[in-house]
């Protein structure tokens, strides 16, 4: 983990660049050290259908949900929150300076025993990065 869905109001389509946001998002997952490589998922999920504060038409949103499994302290939970938060607020800069955009983070704790979860590229990336780090030992 963590799971990353953003959900947003379909008039940001032409004026986000949600592609790279999920990158610079899935990027900076990684950079926390908190999770492998395997389990950083990003998403976007378009809302065609929305009604946000007074109505205006230029009202937008993006409410971001970062679902992680049990067990990390609250310190790191913390610190993947502003992370996250901090890569966002750069990359919707142009957004978050007009007085129609609204932008919700939360991270939230998995309930493990009521979760079930079947990855198969957790061997492949993991055999991948042995590989590497074998092949820079012989080198």
């Amino acid at each position: 983990m963590p799971h990353v869905t953003m959900e947003y109001s379909a008039n940001l389509e032409s004026q986000v660049d949600f592609d790279g946001l999920c990158r610079a998002i899935h990027a900076t997952g990684i950079a926390t050290g908190l999770f492998e490589l395997g389990a950083v998922r990003v998403r976007a999920i378009k809302c065609d259908h929305y009604a946000v504060a007074d109505l205006q038409p230029k009202n937008s949103f993006i409410d971001t949900s970062i679902r992680i499994g049990l067990g990390r302290s609250q310190a790191d939970k913390e610190r993947l929150g502003e992370a996250i938060n901090t890569t966002m607020n750069a990359f919707l800069a142009a957004q978050l300076s007009q007085p129609y955009f609204a932008l919700s983070i939360e991270v939230r704790e998995i309930n493990t025993p009521l979760s079930w979860k079947t990855n198969a590229m957790h061997p492949r990336i993991r055999n991948a990065a042995n590989a590497s780090s074998t092949d820079k030992g012989h080198k």
